[in-house]
C-alpha cells in the first residue's frame, strides 16, 4: 500500500470551497481505517451470473419503472447515467447515457459492481448508504483516484414501514450530476418509490382473503397478487403496469376504469352510465362498452375482473391520482408535485371523470397554498394549473424575495390573466 501523509491524501476541494469538508474527511478517514489505497482501488464484481435473478427478486425492481419515469429518460443523451444499488453497495442497475455507460465502464461502474464505501472510499453511493441520508460527492473529493473526473448525487431508499434501508439512487457524471437542483430531485424520487412500496403492500393487504379457521396443517398459501397501477394523470388514455407489464388503454376503458378505482363499492349500472356518458343515453351503450372492457381485462390483466350488480373491480386498482393524494396526506408536498403530471384524463369529457379530475385538482390547489414550502409554491406556480391561477400567482410572489429572478415570468403570467 502507498504511503500518504495525513491530510494530503487527496489533492483538491470541492469547486467553490478552501478545503475538503468535514463529511468528506471523515469518509476518507474510515477508508484509511480499512486500508485502501487510492492508487490501486477498483470495485469487486460481486453479482455476475446471478445478477438478473437477484435484482428481479429485490424490492427496487418494483419501483424501476417509476425511477425510469423520473430519471432515466431525462438523462439519456445528457452525459449523465441512472444507478440504482441494494442496501449492501451493489449496482444492480446502470442506465443512461450510452457514451458515459462506455466510460463508466473503465472504473467498473457497472450492474453487479459493490460500490460499498468500506469497498472502495467515498463515493456518493457508498457514502449515502454508509450515512443514511443523501450527499453529493464533487470530482476529486472521491477517496479512489480512478474516479477524479466523475461527480454524483446519491440517495438512500428505505422500506415505508420499517426504514430500514433498501438500498440507493444515484446520479452520476459531469459537473450537472451536482447541481443544486439534483439532491432535492433524487429524494422527492425516493419518496415517490416509498410511497409506491408503501401503496402496493397496503393493496396487497387489502386484497388477501382472510385466513381460514381450521386450514389443513400444511396448507399452502396462495401467491399473492401483483399490484395493478393505473396511471392516468396528465394522459388522454390510460396506462396499466401489471405483473411487470405496460399495457396502453384505450380512452373510454380508462375512464371507466378510473370511476371504479375511485368508487371503490362499485356503482350500479344507472350510476356507472351518467358518469360515463351523462343523462339520455342508453343503457345498452354501457353494455356494450362494458362487454368490450372484459375481454380485454380476461385477456390482459386475468386476475383483474369486471363484477356487476353493482359494477365493480374484483380487487383495488390504484391510481397515480391515489399515490398523489396519499403523498399530500403524509405532508410530503414537493413529492406530490413532482409526482402530479398533470390533470387527470384532460381529454375525458364524462362527467364523473370531470368531477374526479376536479376533486384532486382542488385538493393539490388546497395544499400548495396552505401547507406547501415557499419554493414549492413557487413550483406550483410555474405548472399549466398554477400559471391560470390568479391568486395562486399573487400569494407566490407574495413570498418571493424581491429581487428573485422568478418574479417577471409570474408578475407576466398574472397581467395576461387580470
Amino acid at each position: 500500500m502507498s504511503t500518504i501523509p495525513d491530510g494530503e491524501w487527496l489533492a483538491q476541494p470541492a469547486p467553490g470551497r478552501l478545503g475538503p469538508r468535514g463529511v468528506v474527511l471523515d469518509s476518507w478517514r474510515r477508508a484509511r481505517e480499512n486500508r485502501l489505497d487510492p492508487d490501486r482501488l477498483l470495485p469487486e464484481v460481486d453479482l455476475d451470473a446471478e445478477l438478473e435473478d437477484y435484482r428481479q427478486q429485490h424490492r427496487l425492481a418494483a419501483v424501476m419503472p417509476l425511477i425510469r419515469r423520473l430519471l432515466v429518460r431525462d438523462v439519456e443523451g445528457e452525459g449523465l447515467l441512472v444507478a440504482v444499488g441494494d442496501e449492501l453497495g451493489r449496482l444492480l442497475w446502470v442506465e443512461g447515457d450510452h457514451a458515459a455507460r462506455r466510460r463508466a465502464e473503465r472504473m467498473l461502474f457497472v450492474a453487479g459492481a459493490n460500490w460499498a464505501e468500506n469497498r472502495v472510499g467515498t463515493s456518493a453511493p457508498g457514502t449515502a448508504l454508509q450515512l443514511d441520508h443523501g450527499i453529493q460527492i464533487h470530482d476529486t473529493e472521491h477517496y479512489d483516484r480512478i474516479v477524479h473526473g466523475w461527480s454524483c448525487t446519491a440517495v438512500p431508499i428505505h422500506d415505508p414501514e420499517t426504514r430500514r434501508i433498501l438500498g440507493v439512487i444515484d446520479i452520476t457524471g459531469d459537473a450537472r450530476a451536482v447541481d443544486p437542483l439534483t439532491l432535492p430531485l433524487l429524494e422527492a424520487t425516493a419518496a415517490a418509490a416509498e410511497s409506491q412500496l408503501l401503496a402496493e403492500r397496503l393493496s396487497a393487504a387489502a386484497s388477501r382473503p382472510a385466513p381460514a379457521r381450521r386450514a389443513p396443517a400444511r396448507l399452502t398459501p396462495a401467491p399473492r397478487p401483483q399490484p395493478v397501477t393505473l396511471r392516468v394523470l396528465g394522459r388522454d388514455t390510460g396506462e396499466l403496469e401489471a405483473a411487470g407489464r405496460t399495457l396502453e388503454v384505450s380512452s373510454r376503458h380508462a375512464e371507466i376504469l378510473t370511476l371504479l378505482s375511485w368508487h371503490r363499492r362499485g356503482l350500479q349500472a344507472d350510476e356507472l352510465r351518467e358518469a360515463v356518458y351523462g343523462p339520455g343515453t342508453a343503457q345498452v351503450t354501457l353494455r356494450a362498452e362494458l362487454a368490450r372492457l372484459r375481454r380485454w381485462l380476461a385477456a390482459s390483466v386475468p386476475d383483474l375482473v369486471l363484477e356487476s350488480q353493482p359494477y365493480r373491480l374484483s380487487r383495488p386498482l390504484e391510481l397515480d391520482a391515489h399515490q398523489v393524494l396519499a403523498l399530500l396526506e403524509r405532508g410530503a408536498h414537493r413529492v406530490a408535485l413532482a409526482a402530479y403530471h398533470g390533470a387527470l384524463l384532460p381529454g375525458s369529457a364524462a362527467p364523473g371523470v370531470a368531477d374526479i379530475r376536479e376533486a384532486v385538482r382542488l385538493r393539490l390547489r388546497d395544499a400548495m397554498l396552505t401547507d406547501a414550502s415557499a419554493d414549492v409554491l413557487v413550483g406550483y406556480a410555474m405548472t399549466p394549473e398554477g400559471s391560470l391561477d390568479a391568486e395562486v400567482l399573487r400569494e407566490a410572489l407574495r413570498i418571493l424575495p424581491p429581487h428573485s429572478p422568478k418574479r417577471m415570468g409570474l408578475v407576466e403570467r398574472l397581467e395576461a390573466l387580470e
